[in-house]
């Protein structure tokens, strides 16, 4: 049964697209099968997956409007055993209109993925940088949240909004929500301002923050554009050191 992990921050910029590419990419790499839903309109994991978004035959949207089946939607990454993605494009955007009148909208996702949580171990949700209906959506469905904190002035701003969210998700729709884990982005050991920030937030959440900490990295950057996690980029590099052992923290956390 796998384990579904929503990756999501209301402030975007903070490194969702990046970690929820890369952390399923070494996940796979590690032997796990994986599935990826690209949950934002932009696209972004999809094409950083080499998926030609504005090409591709069915998406997410798709998938979630009935118009296609699971089989149909998701596609198969070359290069590892066994990653698929559930690509989007700028056609969600009207998933949030569409879904206004559906009953019980808040669980279409959590019914789909019902009748596939058994092909895969791990789920990732890559959510989009606001509390929409397609957010609301991942956050029924998931068993945990993990959220990337940017290391910058406004980090504790956006976590406190975050949590409030939440906690009115635990309360009205899935009680069994966790935090899976708080991992700093971005991080520059030079500033003063990213050791506050890791420090801030470490008294805030304690014991639910990775000590993986994703440092700002050019060939983290770079590897979007050539639709490519950045274990094929560039696997020894910082930004790809960082991820493979943000995977096996994720993947330790959830033994027992």
């Amino acid at each position: 049964m796998a384990r579904i992990i929503a990756i999501a921050n209301q402030k975007g910029g903070v490194g969702k697209t990046t970690t929820a590419i890369n952390l399923s990419a070494f996940l796979a790499l590690a032997k796990q099968r994986v599935l990826v839903i690209d949950s934002d309109s932009q696209g972004n994991a999809s094409s950083g997956f080499g998926i030609d978004k504005r090409n591709v035959e069915n998406t997410f949207y798709d998938l979630l409007s009935s118009e296609a089946t699971f089989d149909e939607t998701k596609i198969s990454i070359d290069g590892f055993d066994k990653l698929d993605v559930l690509p989007s494009n700028t056609e969600l955007a009207g998933a949030e209109i569409e879904l206004i009148g559906i009953e019980n909208r808040e669980y279409i996702l959590k019914n789909i993925l019902s009748e596939v949580q058994q092909e895969y171990d791990y789920i990732i949700i890559d959510c989009p940088p606001s509390i929409n209906m397609l957010t609301i959506n991942a956050l029924t469905a998931a068993n945990s949240i993990l959220v990337p904190i940017q290391c910058e002035y406004y980090a504790m701003e956006g976590l406190t909004e975050l949590m409030h969210t939440i906690n009115l998700i635990q309360k009205k729709l899935n009680p069994q929500l966790e935090i899976e884990g708080i991992v700093f982005t971005m991080y520059d050991a030079r500033t003063n301002l990213s050791l506050q920030v890791v420090e801030e937030v470490k008294k805030y959440l304690g014991g639910s923050i990775y000590k993986s900490i994703i440092p700002r990295n050019v060939r983290l950057s770079e590897a979007p554009s050539h639709g490519i996690p950045i274990n094929f980029y560039d696997g020894k590099s910082k930004g790809a050191e960082a991820y493979e052992l943000l995977a096996q923290e994720v993947m330790e956390r959830g033994i027992g």
